[in-house]
Formats: C-alpha cells, structure tokens, sequence
C-alpha cells in the first residue's frame, strides 16, 4: 500500500512495500515491531500522548536505553487512544496500512471500537496481529500476563536451574521475545495468504504458548513415557560431554556429544583410549557416566587457559566457546567480519552500538536507519503524509491531547 518509489530510499530490506501500525507497549508487541521495520516495512508507532510506551524509561546502567532499539527503524507518533478523536486517526491510518500490531489485554481494542469486526470494514485486507498473555480467546484470555508467567506456564521455568534449588529465570524477558517472533512469522505468513486469496486475517499469538512450542518432546515424553523433565543445572541430561569447564583463567564451553566429535575431543585432550571405553563409546553410555566424563574433562581444562583451550579445540574441530559478555562481543573478529554489532547515530550519546539487524539478507538487506525517535518525533511528517492534515489540523489536536 505504499508508495515504493518515494519510500524505497528511506528504506531497505525486503518488507519495503509493507506499512504497519504499531499499538500496544513494553516487549512483546514492539519487539514484532522492531523485527518488521529491520526488515524494511514502515513501521508506524503510536503511543499515548504526553507519556509514550514505558519502555522509554526500561534500561540498566546510566542510561535507559532499551527503546534506542526496541523503537529503532518505527516512525513515532502520538494519539490518545481512549478519545474518539484518537480512535478515528488510528481507523483512518488503518485504511492505508497493511498490518496493525496490538498487544493490548484481550477485549481493550474492542472497548475502543477497534475491533478486527470494525477493522475489517475500513480495509477488508487488513491482517491484525494481536499479543497478549494467553491468547484471544479460552478461560484465561482476559487475564494479564506478563513473560514471567507465560514462561513459567509454558514450561520453560520448571527446567530453569538447579535441582533443589527454586526455579530461576535467565535475565532476559524470553517469553515476550518467543510470542513477538511467533507473532512476526505469522503475519508475515498471513501477507502470503492475502497475496493469494486477498484476505486480511487475525494472528493470535499467546506469550504462555510462544513457550509451549520450543518445549521439544516434553508433552510426548510424559503422555506416552510418564516421563517428567526435571532441572538440570548446566547439562542436558544424558547428553555428553556438553557442559560449562573451568579453565586457569575462566568457564570455557564444550560441546562434543556426538560420536565422532566425541573421538577428536579425546586426542585434542591426550585421552584417545577414552573414545574406545565402553563407560564412553557411544551416546548412550556416555550419558549413563555422564558426571564421571564431566570430571575427566574438567581435570583437563583446568591445567589450560581458555586461549590454549580454544586453540586446540578449533585444531581438533572440537564445539567449544567462551562465554562472552558484551566487552567479548565487541572484541570479537567473527562478530567484527559480520557487522553483528554496529554503531547507530545520537544525538545524546555519541558511542552508541547495538545488534545489527538480523537475519541477513543476500539480495534485501536491512539496516538500522535510527534509534528509537522521541514521542511525537513524526507526528507531522505521518499525519501530513498519509491522512493529507494540514499543519492547523494538526495543531488542533495537539491542542486538545489527542496527540
């Protein structure tokens, strides 16, 4: 729906023909959002006027800097949502868009008159992409839900951690991610359906089973074996050697559970009469001795460094690899060649770096063409451009909190 020969200069990647509304705030929408604009798609951001999404103050250390990327690429204006006047931009913008992106508590957009029911009616090809904790419908769809409980629900927290131990979390928000990507993916499925039928259709990604669909085998495991997973601390049960080592100088990461991987460790480690033991041989027994093999390795690793490790793990084409922080990352020459990590221009911090756009792209290649803008940065620009208002119209509203 948009104009590609006045657009595509501004924008690359292979979603350059797409426009998005952007609803909703924190992590698992926005984060949607971001995948699509990386890709190229004009990621349109409204947010409540006078206050914006909270995620303007998330961040640790000096700075909350969190929004520099979750924004980045999204053009952000503002709209009050709760007035008539504000519905009746966002359906007038929903008239010009391809996607709009909410993640709201089930029923909010409905209470608005922004249902897909009245959507539907201004664009009959309008896909709506909706996130929420538990889905849009079953008994729990109203409640709120936050990552933590999705993730714990889902599945994922009664594996986190140690056996004994509480359960624990990484420190990431790893469920709002899951439900974000999930939600990407089907809208971008659903822009292939309407390429062939010319259909708009809801995608209905839940937080709870974003988590629930990377938990391997572990339904059928119990249906069919009566077999509960349990917390494993640093290994996979039954998978070795994988596991974290300590070296002279820090942890170091190896992974050598195959068979044939399994007999390069043991000459990379002066041990090759290990590959033949039976305690070892094969993948089965090697995870019946697994603590036992564990030790072996650690003895070893601890008389190396991690750069006498490495090096004799590459040597060897032994898995292995530190356990980076961002310092390491920067450092890093394979993230250096791949431009995995790039500097993003600021006007308030001038070493600005964040992760590059990804995946990569041989022929459409996305790119970061700013961080995330301040409230109302494109209020003019968007309202001008795409609903023809003129700088009084514009003015009027502001004047009223609408934007």
């Amino acid at each position: 729906m948009i104009d590609k020969v006045t657009e595509e200069k501004e924008r690359k990647g292979p979603l350059t023909h797409l426009r998005v509304i952007e609803l909703g705030q924190l992590i698992a929408g926005p984060f949607c959002g971001q995948l699509l604009a990386d890709m190229g798609a004009d990621v349109i951001k409204v947010e409540p006027p006078g206050k914006g999404d909270p995620m303007r103050d998330w961040g640790r250390g000096d700075f909350p800097l969190w929004w520099t990327i979750c924004a980045r690429n999204k053009r952000c204006i503002s709209a009050n949502l709760r007035v008539p006047e504000g519905q009746d931009l966002i359906k007038r913008l929903v008239k010009e868009a391809d996607i709009l992106l909410e993640n709201f508590r089930p029923g909010t957009m409905e209470k608005w008159g922004l249902g897909y029911d009245e959507l539907l009616k201004i664009n009959p090809k309008l896909i709506m992409v909706r996130v929420s904790g538990f889905g849009q419908t079953g008994p729990y769809a109203t409640r709120a839900g936050y990552a933590s409980v999705g993730e714990a629900m889902g599945g994922m927290r009664y594996l986190s951690g140690y056996p004994g131990q509480k359960t624990c979390r990484t420190a990431l928000s790893i469920g709002d991610s899951l439900a974000a990507t999930f939600a990407c993916v089907g809208a971008l499925a659903a822009i292939e359906h309407r390429n062939q039928t010319g259909e708009g259709q809801v995608v209905d990604s839940a937080i709870y089973e974003s988590v629930l669909n990377i938990m391997e085998a572990t339904i059928p495991e119990y249906t069919i074996s009566n077999y509960v997973r349990e917390r494993s601390g640093s290994v996979l049960p039954n998978v070795a050697p994988s596991n974290v080592y300590d070296c002279k100088d820090g942890s170091f990461i190896i992974g050598a559970n195959q068979d044939t991987v399994f007999r390069r460790l043991c000459e990379a480690i002066g041990r090759p009469e290990l590959a033949s033991d039976e305690r070892y041989a094969t993948h089965t027994a090697r995870g019946k001795y697994q603590d036992e093999l564990d030790d072996i390795i650690n003895e070893w690793t601890l008389t190396k460094t991690m750069a006498e490790v490495d090096e004799l793990m590459i040597e060897n084409g032994v898995p292995a690899g530190r356990v980076y922080r961002a310092p390491e990352m920067l450092e890093d020459p394979q993230f250096i060649a791949r431009d995995a990590i790039v500097d993003v221009p600021h006007p308030n911090w001038k070493n600005l770096k964040m992760q590059n756009v990804f995946p990569k792209f041989s022929k459409t290649p996305g790119e970061i063409r700013w961080a995330g803008a301040e409230l109302g940065a494109h209020n003019e620009e968007v309202y001008n451009e795409i609903l023809g208002m003129n700088a009084d119209e514009i003015a009027a509203l502001k004047d009223k909190d609408v934007i």
